[in-house]
């Protein structure tokens, strides 16, 4: 017997090997689908494999985490696009990183695609990527879900508060949030933020902030943007709760105002700022801001009237950067909004009743 034959005869023995083993692995498989109850047959009824017996419900997937040789010809050597895999679903990735794609020359089951049949895919390809006119926002959200996992990874977060903090950016993108000088990376910080406030991981906005691709004033303005469009001021705490305490702390300084003035001011300015949340004004600015145009309403609102709008923004300035412009507009919206709600009552009498 020749060198070759006798190579040809142990590689064609081997393969035989191969095979038998496989067929038993096979049978084995089989054989085990058992339930674990009662020991009836296990069946797949669209995502779910029960048993025929007694219903249990062994598991649960909506996708195959195998490749398949009946459709794909995996089982036989030497046919079928080797290359295939499939990857996990995952909440951090647009789709769940399943997209729609035309790239094969043949059907399912490897039967090549006729001229017609290309022809007609073809022009449904064609018109698949005219109808993506979300590509470029799903470019910006998947980068914006990376910068979800990597500030959850620095800050040594549990992995759900990447997929809570996900679906709130994701849920911004619907929305139409992104945009102007709110940016993606902001919003997917401010997401990381308000999602720890929500899952028990609180962090603050300083630390949320150390790994962001912003800075912390973009970040709070993302953050109470989330917290007010979407619906969430009662769920989630303020980003900055000190915001009326700081400005107010400020004017007493350069105004030499009493301390039953500052308090008065204070009182009644967490109160019209809580207005402003409830109403939506400015949403993407920081509520440093905000504060400041609520307690410039409060002191219109109150007797004494010791300062003007340029003196609140020099105040809220030394914490962010404000100015007169910003406090009259926003001042104008926060009273428009009291007066909408509660009418020509006077404030201190509102809150009294609110408290009784």
């Amino acid at each position: 017997m020749s060198s070759n034959n006798a190579i040809g005869q142990e590689a064609s023995e081997q393969t035989n090997e191969q095979a038998h083993g496989r067929t038993r692995a096979v049978g084995r498989e089989q054989r085990t689908e058992r339930c674990d109850e009662c020991g009836g047959r296990l069946v797949r009824e669209s995502i779910e494999t029960v048993c025929e017996t007694c219903g249990l419900v062994v598991a649960e997937d909506a996708l195959r985490r195998a490749m398949s040789p009946s459709l794909h010809k995996q089982g036989e050597v030497g046919s079928g696009p080797v290359e295939w895999s499939l990857e996990r679903t995952t909440s951090l990735r647009v789709d769940k990183g399943l997209h729609t794609t035309f790239f094969l020359s043949s059907d399912g089951y490897g039967n090549s695609l006729t001229t017609a049949q290309k022809d007609f895919y073809g022009r449904l390809r064609m018109r698949h990527k005219r109808f993506q006119m979300e590509s470029k926002r799903s470019i910006r959200l998947n980068e914006g879900l990376r910068d979800i996992q990597m500030i959850v990874g620095n800050l040594g977060l549990p992995g759900f508060v990447a997929t809570d903090a996900a679906a709130l950016l994701k849920r911004a993108s619907e929305e139409r949030l992104p945009g102007g000088r709110m940016g993606w990376e902001a919003l997917a910080a401010g997401a990381v933020y308000v999602a720890t406030s929500q899952s028990g991981f609180r962090r603050t906005t300083e630390e949320v902030a150390v790994h962001a691709k912003t800075s912390h004033e973009r970040l709070c303005a993302a953050a109470r943007k989330l917290r007010c469009e979407l619906g969430l001021v009662d769920a989630v705490p303020p980003t900055q709760p000190w915001a009326v305490d700081a400005v107010v702390e400020v004017l007493g300084e350069q105004k030499g105002l009493s301390l039953d003035v500052c308090l008065e001011l204070r009182r009644v300015g967490e109160f019209l700022l809580e207005v402003a949340d409830e109403a939506c004004i400015g949403p993407g600015t920081t509520r440093v801001t905000i504060a400041a145009a609520a307690v410039y309403v409060a002191d219109r609102l109150t007797e004494g009237k010791a300062m003007t709008q340029q003196d609140v923004a020099d105040a809220a300035s030394a914490v962010v950067p404000t100015s007169k412009s910003k406090v009259s507009g926003y001042s104008r919206d926060v009273a428009g909004a009291y007066n909408g709600r509660y009418g020509t009552r006077d404030v201190v009498e509102v809150m009294t009743g609110r408290l009784s």
